[in-house]
């Protein structure tokens, strides 16, 4: 039986049209431990490869060590959203906010 780890793994890399040795390139991990990951029951993978197939699909981490999800959700694209925002410069951050402040007072008339 495959693990939900495995599930989530192989359900992302599907969505995205990716093969195993895409995968693993993108990941920097061996294709056979990407298998493994998959399709063995159990897994336990440090945590720099969970970080390390995190960045390949843009999810954090927590969202592969969370059995009680099986698809990302919101709080988990928030979360790489806010990680994104944090390295941004101060120029580039002000001019976010600008753009946010349209999108709310653009939902505050409707």
């Amino acid at each position: 039986m495959t693990s939900k780890l495995g599930q989530k793994l192989r359900d992302l890399r599907k969505q995205r049209s990716l093969s195993l040795d895409a995968f693993a390139q993108q990941a920097k991990i061996s294709k056979s431990y990407l298998w493994e990951l998959e399709n063995r029951d159990a897994p336990n993978p440090t945590a720099d490869k969970i970080a390390a197939i995190a960045s390949v699909f843009g999810l954090p981490s927590t969202y592969f060590v969370d059995d009680s999800v099986d698809a990302p959700q919101e709080s988990h694209l928030d979360q790489v959203f806010f990680r994104e925002y944090v390295k941004l410069g101060p120029d580039s951050k002000q001019q976010l906010h600008k753009i946010m402040k349209t999108f709310l007072d653009s939902d505050d008339k409707q």
